[in-house]
């Protein structure tokens, strides 16, 4: 039986009212693939017409089910998407892709479609072979039982350790007609940006072409998901999809065919908006997280420079546990600047934590108040600053700190 465990203390207060997208249907069931009592499988039903696009782990070790999605992505004609939580399906051989197939093709032939239609996702324990005989026993059913308004619920289906399910909503316009990006992810560690540091997944009734979509997404997940890490570990099944119905055809969104179509600009923005939220959510239920951590660079001769640094010091194990402890510890954030292998100068470097400047130039600062910084460290977000002092590249990257609950986690997680 699932271990219950307590909610982040740093979820979403609220969970927004997830409207309806036309040509898109979602069912949940208990397979019983590792937990008892609780979904663990979800089935997307997309109406003909949909397009898909993707951004997959790059992990050298990818999972069956990534590996199938690749394969499948292009040219594809999606009906369904099918995700079991509980096992990975991943280092499992032959095995896996067996199970891939025989799952893809009770998923069709539930909904009338060609096996090639059917996306599929996989999480959980890595190298247990998954037994996909226990879809069989649930497929039909979720057809039957596909329902337009089950996003929670189909968040909820995807979780492991996450402590709460992660959904996000916008709306634009394309022309004059309104537009909805609904999505939602799941993630809570072996979170690293590799693409996609986790499974999320973001439908439309958007008019888009493949080609469209998959830019957008592409360029979407470089400061959202790209950007976060819980503990520099990338899985072997991160999966990012977008779904686009097309159904806002009808309501006169023109169809766009073209990446660069000025008519996309605030569709651009809603999508970056979902991909970004789903993104903190994954940082805020981090595994055992207390302390939500933004961190800032600036001053850097690149941006690629700047995020080289942010992921230094958002991965290095000292600060977080600094961080964890309440404790300004700047020069651990020293140490991993300098660790980075990017251009950087002692003597320019100024930092600050929660918008107190704690070393300015290479040294302590000169106004610096313990009691001060220490009352700052208390609160649930912590902002930490770099300034290089060398350029104009700057970037931002999410975290959380490292607790004593991390390790008891993935200490017990096949137990």
């Amino acid at each position: 039986m699932a271990k219950p465990v307590p909610v982040s203390p740093l979820a979403p207060t609220s969970v927004p009212d997830m409207p309806v997208i036309a040509g898109v249907k979602l069912a949940t069931a208990a397979a019983g693939i590792k937990y008892r009592n609780r979904t663990d499988v979800l089935l997307a039903v997309l109406d003909k017409g949909t397009v898909a696009a993707g951004v997959f782990t790059k992990s050298k070790c990818p999972s069956a089910p990534v590996e199938w999605c690749r394969d499948k992505l292009s040219g594809a004609k999606p009906r369904a998407l099918v995700v079991n939580s509980g096992n990975a399906n991943a280092f499992t051989g032959k095995t896996g892709r067996a199970a891939c197939k025989f799952t893809a093709e009770i998923a069709a032939r539930a909904i009338g479609c060609k096996p090639g239609d059917v996306f599929l996702a996989s999480t959980g324990v890595i190298g247990e072979p998954l037994n996909a005989k226990v879809f069989d026993g649930v497929m039909e059913g979720m057809v039957v039982a596909a329902k337009p308004d089950m996003w929670l619920d189909a968040a909820k289906a995807i979780m492991t350790t996450d402590t709460f399910p992660k959904v996000a909503t916008a709306r634009t316009t394309i022309g004059k007609a309104t537009v909805t990006i609904n999505g939602f992810s799941k993630g809570a560690g072996m979170i690293a940006p590799d693409m996609a540091t986790m499974l999320a997944y973001v439908f439309t009734d958007a008019p888009v072409s493949a080609r469209v979509l998959q830019r957008l997404l592409s360029d979407g997940v470089e400061d959202s998901f790209n950007a976060v890490t819980i503990d520099g570990d990338t899985s072997t099944s991160d999966t990012l999809m977008a779904f686009a119905t097309g159904a806002a055809a009808a309501h006169g969104a023109p169809r766009i065919s073209k990446p660069n179509d000025p008519r996309l600009r605030g569709f651009r923005n809603a999508l970056q908006m979902v991909l970004c939220d789903l993104a903190e959510q994954v940082a805020r239920d981090g595994e055992g997280a207390r302390k939500l951590v933004e961190i800032e660079v600036e001053g850097a001769v690149s941006k690629k420079s700047a995020r080289r640094i942010a992921m230094s010091i958002a991965n290095s194990p000292l600060v977080k546990t600094a961080i964890a402890g309440e404790d300004a510890n700047w020069g651990r954030v020293v140490m991993a600047v300098g660790k980075a292998g990017e251009q950087a100068d002692r003597d320019k470097l100024s930092i600050w934590f929660n918008g107190i400047r704690v070393a300015h130039k290479g040294a302590r600062d000169p106004g610096y108040d313990e009691r001060q910084v220490s009352d700052a460290m208390k609160q649930p977000k912590i902002s930490l600053k770099v300034a290089l002092g060398l350029g104009r590249g700057k970037d931002r990257v999410l975290t959380c700190d490292l607790t004593k609950e991390y390790v008891a986690i993935n200490g017990d997680y096949r137990s």
